[in-house]
């Protein structure tokens, strides 16, 4: 499989199809080693000096002579920055600067006293870029250049975490592939370090550094991008750390959008997997700019007046603010796993309640969405009804049809009560939301590996005693997002979501080598005592656990094991019906009687949904339980 190619490459431009390709002057920056990192430099025509835009890059400074960011394109000169674009040591045109540890905020400090002196800079220098060209930005401001005026990173943190590397204890296979295939070859060091140790104690200590830094920084992130956690963490951290003049100016945008680098799904493109957005559109773009023309520029824009923290609240699809995250006047809102299938804010009153599912390591689950980064992989909310939900190696746990909005805030978090018949496996979670045609959108997802269950050293491990429930917790990214009326909550439990995460040989040997792969029973309970559940943070009582039934409709008897029978009390003799399962697939359609006796012997055990119709423009929704004795 090749990971990277020439589309790879194009990370991050805005435009291929513009009329003119620049020709920017060509120009090799000295660095305080004696060696050079080539640069393109755009300048504003006109004489004046102006102010700088820098951008280093591992990934090829020569694809931005097709087009500028930021909205730029080709309108270099009616935007009025300067712009320079230089290659990382040892990467493209910068090859020959190649050492063993380059000091990537050294050269970024070199870079930007080099613009300073330049006849066509006014000495005022912000930055911008995305995931490793925001990275390469925290480095810089911590060496604090002095004609450095502001940062923009985009979906980046600073931070070198075992976390991001490993979430759950379990390692991120398509990530660090493809951080393999642009040119980082990590991968011998993660998966040399797949324990927490006092290596990764120093890179976590290293790699964070608030107090540092002493610019504005704005920092733009997305909902459905792997570096959520970070970003919000180290925004936390910059806001209460860094130097008392600046800690009020630093600002965040969180977007509904995926990390991006290939294909249609970029920061501020309208289209995320297969969901759209046009009330984002472009927002990342208008507002870095806006933030440059105040600091840059001088110019009162207000700038200074907008928001701490603008949110995009998914689902409803509003732009909200905030001066902290998580928010304040949330509820923790409890919702159970229950028998058949269902999810409600009712902790479970039975007893030998449990769902099982088996899990094959050659067979894994397909990972199909989400935060990926891997150019062969989908990216952003995918519908896991057809590929995810249809396979028998999951257990789906879906709340009834929702009569008002669910507006979550902040980080789900899942407590899990599983049991397994071999010494180690995983547990992952996908958090969905099931809208009115079936549909299965994911919004995040989690896992957890059993060995680690107590911890993350060595000495943590632990193998599984197939007589023994076990307790796990597992939190997964924040996010803002609200479930509507007439959509449904769902959680789809598994042992495996590859190649997102390592699937777990079930063996309890050694991780990440060649070995016999064992196929595990799985269990996961929902009975009194050991209650399984998803808790959200979510607007203090807006959730309402019933379904959308606004018309005297009636089914009978509730739960039902051999027939029922639908009974209205309007004046129709016969109702259009559709069952569906509790995946929203469609099970049987057919036009019923009042009364009429249906058999439904052929179902299986659990919740199964009725839509039904009167006239030809409006559906309700019912609901029954099949039990089986």
């Amino acid at each position: 499989m090749k990971i990277v190619s020439f589309v790879t490459l194009l990370l991050w431009l805005p435009c291929f199809l513009e009329a003119q390709i620049y020709s920017p002057q060509i120009d090799s920056v000295m660095m305080r080693d004696g060696k050079k990192l080539a640069a393109d430099v755009y300048i504003v025509s006109g004489g004046n000096p102006k102010p700088t835009i820098l951008i280093q890059t591992p990934y090829n400074r020569l694809y931005y002579r097709w087009g500028l960011p930021i909205g730029v394109g080709s309108n270099l000169n009616s935007y009025g920055y300067n712009f320079v674009i230089a290659d990382w040591r040892g990467f493209y045109g910068s090859v020959g600067a190649i050492v063993a540890t380059p000091n990537r905020g050294e050269d970024g400090y070199d870079l930007i006293e080099w613009i300073a002196q330049q006849t066509w800079s006014d000495g005022k220098v912000g930055t911008w870029g995305p995931s490793a060209l925001g990275k390469v930005q925290y480095q810089t401001a911590k060496e604090d250049p002095p004609h450095l005026t502001c940062c923009v990173p985009l979906v980046a943190g600073s931070q070198f975490d075992y976390s991001e590397y490993y979430p759950g204890g379990v390692y991120r296979t398509e990530y660090v592939q493809q951080l393999d295939g642009l040119g980082y070859r990590l991968s011998p060091f993660i998966l040399a370090n797949p324990f927490y140790s006092i290596t990764w104690q120093y890179l976590e200590t290293t790699n964070y550094y608030p107090s540092t830094m002493k610019v504005p920084c704005f920092m733009i992130g997305g909902w459905y991008d792997h570096n959520v956690e970070l970003m919000l963490e180290l925004f936390s951290g910059i806001r209460q750390l860094s130097p008392a003049n600046v800690k009020d100016k630093h600002k965040l945008l969180m977007g509904p959008w995926a990390h991006g680098g290939f294909g249609m799904a970029q920061v501020g493109t309208c289209t995320q997997g297969e969901l759209t957005f046009n009330e984002a559109c472009g927002w990342s773009d208008s507002l870095a700019m806006r933030f440059f023309d105040f600091y840059l520029k001088n110019q009162a824009n207000g700038w200074d007046n907008e928001p701490v923290i603008k949110y995009f609240q998914i689902g409803e699809n509003v732009w909200n603010s905030t001066l902290i995250w998580p928010l304040n006047g949330l509820t923790n809102q409890k919702f159970y796993f229950q028998n058949g299938g269902l999810l409600n804010g009712s902790a479970p009153v039975t007893s030998n309640s449990s769902s099982t599912f088996i899990y094959n390591p050659a067979d894994p689950s397909p990972t199909h969405g989400g935060p990926t980064l891997r150019q062969d992989q989908l990216q952003g909310p995918y519908d896991q009804s057809g590929v995810v939900e249809s396979r028998n190696d999951i257990s789906v746990f879906t709340s009834q049809v929702l009569t008002s909005p669910v507006q979550v805030a902040g980080s789900p978090v899942v407590r899990l009560f599983v049991k397994s018949d071999r010494k180690d496996t995983d547990f992952a979670i996908r958090f969905c939301d099931v809208y009115p045609d079936g549909r299965s959108m994911l919004i995040s997802d989690g896992i957890q590996r059993m060995r680690f269950r107590n911890g993350f050293t060595v000495a943590d491990t632990a193998s599984m005693n197939p007589l023994q429930i076990y307790q796990v917790d597992i939190a997964l990214p924040n996010t803002a997002y609200t479930f509507l009326t007439g959509h449904a909550i769902r959680v789809d439990i598994t042992s495996s979501n590859y190649p997102r995460f390592d699937n777990n040989l079930n063996n309890g040997l050694q991780m990440y080598t060649a070995g016999d792969t064992l196929i595990a029973s799985n269990r996961v309970y929902h009975e009194t005592g050991h209650e399984s559940y998803i808790q959200l943070p979510v607007t203090a009582g807006n959730y309402v656990s019933d379904i959308k039934n606004d018309k005297p409709f009636f089914i009978y008897p509730d739960p039902a094991s051999t027939y029922i029978q639908m009974r209205w009390d309007m004046p129709f003799s016969e109702s259009e019906v559709i069952i569906l399962n509790s995946l929203g697939q469609t099970i049987k359609q057919m036009i019923v009687q009042q009364n009429e006796v249906i058999d439904i012997t052929h179902l299986k055990a659990g919740l199964y949904l009725v839509k039904y119709r009167f006239d030809k423009n409006e559906y309700s929704v019912s609901k029954f339980i099949v039990f089986s004795f």
